[in-house]
């Protein structure tokens, strides 16, 4: 679900929560969840960032999420039902679902943090989506969360699965590597830029002496597994 995001740069919380069609009656709230730290430290005379709301709402999503695919695809196995959950509540997909839903324009960054690309960054867009998603279960409930997420699940789950990114690519790369009788694939730092709360690493991926192709991420993890799944599209197993 695509909301249509406003024309202007900035935008307040009772403006998001009018254009999303939030039933949220706490607006303090919501400005809390769209509010970074690098904000705190220029604006001492406000109370809290969106960390602990982030908490919150990245438990509030896990259940919520496992229930939706539950019901939603009552024939798959519980192994399948955990990788789909895992690629819907990756960093990745929740920064789409905050950018389809216009949250970076809401966001209260600090003036470097905002110079820097704030906005736009995974990270931040996650970690405001899942604040978000915090936000609205104190606020509203479980079924608001639902209301709220569960058209976004529907069309991102159909993407995954079209795209097989619920498939651990890191996993599928050693399987084609075994078959060639090749060893398992090495990975290797190539770089980390970044502050210690936000940095971006860079890895690549090396099978059989040749390197296969490398991946940024907000872990080491990512990085991993985004080198995987270019290798994968290079050697064409699975579309780039």
């Amino acid at each position: 679900m695509k909301s249509q995001k406003p024309a202007h740069d900035s935008e307040t919380a009772p403006e998001l929560a009018r254009r999303l069609k939030l039933k949220i009656g706490n607006l303090s709230l919501l400005t809390r969840a769209l509010t970074h730290r690098s904000y705190i430290n220029e604006h001492p005379e406000e109370i809290e960032d969106n960390e602990r709301l982030e908490f919150l709402g990245d438990a509030v999503l896990d259940f919520v999420v496992g229930e939706w695919l539950y019901n939603r695809y009552p024939e798959m196995p519980e192994g399948g039902l955990t990788q789909m959950r895992s690629a819907l509540v990756q960093t990745p997909q929740l920064a789409e679902f905050a950018r389809n839903s216009g949250i970076g324009n809401a966001l209260r960054l600090g003036r470097g943090e905002s110079k820097a690309g704030g906005k736009l960054r995974n990270s931040l867009l996650c970690d405001a989506f899942e604040a978000l998603i915090g936000a609205i279960y104190i606020d509203s409930g479980i079924s608001e969360v639902k209301s709220f997420i569960n058209l976004q699940l529907e069309a991102a789950a159909q993407e995954i699965l079209v795209n097989h990114k619920n498939e651990d690519p890191k996993s599928i790369l050693q399987e084609w590597a075994q078959s060639l009788g090749y060893p398992p694939p090495k990975y290797q730092l190539i770089n980390s830029v970044g502050p210690d709360h936000s940095k971006i690493f860079q890895i690549q991926v090396i099978v059989n002496k040749e390197i296969l192709g490398s991946g940024k991420g907000t872990s080491k993890q990512d990085a991993e597994k985004n080198a995987a799944r270019v290798a994968l599209g290079k050697t064409g197993i699975i579309k780039k």
